[in-house]
């Protein structure tokens, strides 16, 4: 028997309760593939456009910064953006901080949307698996309580299988998500702690860069 026809047999030995985990399956499938994305995604940018202004904002040149911010998409964009234009108004190291707070709360749920999801289904799958589980016990036992005993034991294994297959293919998904959760929890929790660092090596970049202007007095 090839892969395709055992997946084949074995979904059409499980009744109908499959269906509604194959239909779970499938959107936190779609959940966990567009998170992954959009993490990375924001990960990767993050990264770059960090990169890129960081080396001016070493050498003083914030308009330069806030054009580059404010047009990008990334989310450390924002939080830069905030910071520098709280300080276009004389500001104290904290108010800047507390902008720049602003765009972390605004970011940080758009990285978490979603993301429980995959627990909750994964919990809802295995219910449904036992759910399955249950309606082929019943079903097996009710129909050979009404046959003779020749057809008792035919009857009574095709139920155990719906049984066996709704908790089996349950688990083999709820496991996976269970994991998928976890990975996505990992990647977020790096991509808000980047955040923070960034965060901190602003203040601390525009700090040191005011106070070596101030003396002179060309800033």
């Amino acid at each position: 028997m090839s892969v395709f026809e055992f997946a084949v047999k074995f979904f059409q030995d499980s009744g109908v309760a499959i269906y509604f985990s194959i239909a779970i399956m499938a959107i936190g499938l779609a959940i966990a593939i567009e998170r992954f994305i959009f993490l990375s995604r924001a990960r990767a940018e993050n990264r770059k456009l960090w990169a890129k202004v960081l080396p001016m904002l070493q050498n003083g040149k914030f308009k330069d910064v806030l054009n580059v911010a404010s047009g990008s998409d990334a989310a450390i964009g924002k939080i830069v953006a905030n910071g520098l234009e709280r300080m276009q108004s004389p500001a104290r190291r904290e108010d800047i901080d507390n902008a720049m707070e602003e765009g972390m709360m605004e970011i940080v749920p758009r990285l978490e949307k979603r993301t429980h999801y995959i627990a909750t289904l994964a919990n809802v799958i295995t219910l449904v698996g036992l759910l399955g589980t249950i309606i082929g016990l019943i079903k097996g036992f009710t129909a050979v309580a009404a046959v003779n005993p020749a057809e008792k034991a035919e009857l009574l294994s095709a139920s155990i299988s719906i049984a066996m297959n709704n908790t089996a293919f349950a688990l083999s998904v709820a496991i996976p998500f269970l994991l998928i959760h976890a990975f996505l929890q990992a990647r977020t929790s790096e991509i808000v702690d980047g955040l923070e660092a960034a965060k901190i090596s602003f203040l601390n970049v525009v700090q040191r860069v005011r106070a070596d202007a101030a003396p002179t007095g060309t800033r």
